[in-house]
C-alpha cells in the first residue's frame, strides 16, 4: 500500500498535530459525495480503529480505513498555496475522472 506525503503536506499536518496533543495521526478516508462518486475526508484523529491500517511517512502516521485502501493506494498528498487559499491536493492514479468542480472523483 503506497500512500505518501510531499514534504509540504507532512509539514502542514505536523503543524496541526502540534496544536492537538491528543492527535495520534491523520485519517485519509473516502465517502460518497459530489457528482462523480467519491470525495476525500481527512481529519486528525485521537485513536486508531481496528478496521484501519497505518502508514508512516515523513514523521506522520497516516490512518486509512481498510475499505478505502483500493481507492487511495498510490496517492500522493500535497499541500499547495493557490492565491490566498491553501489546500491539500490529491494526486490519485486510481482516479479515472472527476467532476467539474473537483469535489469528487471516480475510480475504474
Amino acid at each position: 500500500m503506497s500512500l505518501q506525503l510531499t514534504q509540504q503536506a507532512a509539514d502542514r499536518i505536523l503543524h496541526f498535530m502540534a496544536l492537538d496533543d491528543k492527535a495520534v495521526g491523520f485519517r485519509v478516508a473516502v465517502k460518497k459525495m459530489g457528482c462523480s462518486g467519491w470525495g476525500y475526508e481527512v481529519a486528525l484523529v485521537h485513536e486508531i480503529n481496528t478496521d484501519e491500517v497505518t502508514i508512516h511517512d515523513k514523521g506522520v502516521t497516516l490512518i486509512v480505513p481498510k475499505d478505502a485502501l483500493d481507492k487511495v493506494k498510490g496517492t500522493t498528498i500535497d499541500y499547495e498555496k493557490q492565491g490566498i487559499n491553501q489546500i491539500f491536493v490529491y494526486k490519485n492514479p486510481n482516479a479515472t475522472g472527476s467532476c467539474g468542480c473537483g469535489e469528487s472523483f471516480t475510480t475504474g
